[in-house]
């Protein structure tokens, strides 16, 4: 008698790995990658900038929190140093966010998350 259509190895195949432990492993990553992202935003990163002048917190949800400013640096006769050492330092501090990000999320290997 022919064998009708269907999945080798029965229902439940899929290369000897049944669907509740594809489902179990699928859930205990979710709960692995939400426990990551949130310690990723509990944490501060600090960046700084013009050999200590400038230093920036940011966290991990990319939330400025604090800007340090050296009063040396603060010269009214040259803000736009100023600004542009800010930005660069608050720059930083996101890149930082970035690459700790990509580096514990690249774990989980799931194509099209980052």
């Amino acid at each position: 008698m022919a064998k009708r259509g269907g999945f080798p190895g029965g229902m439940g195949g899929f290369g000897g790995m049944n669907l509740n432990h594809l489902m179990k492993e699928a859930k205990k990553m979710q709960s692995d990658l939400e426990k990551t992202q949130s310690e990723i935003v509990a944490k501060e990163f600090e960046a700084t900038a013009g050999g200590g002048a400038i230093t920036v917190k940011v966290t991990g949800g990319k939330v400025l929190k604090e800007i340090k400013l050296n009063k040396e640096i603060v010269d009214p006769e040259d803000v736009e140093m100023l600004e542009d050492l800010i930005v660069s330092c608050v720059n930083e501090a996101l890149r930082k966010v970035d690459s700790v990000t990509a580096e514990q999320m690249g774990k989980y290997n799931i194509p099209g998350l980052m």
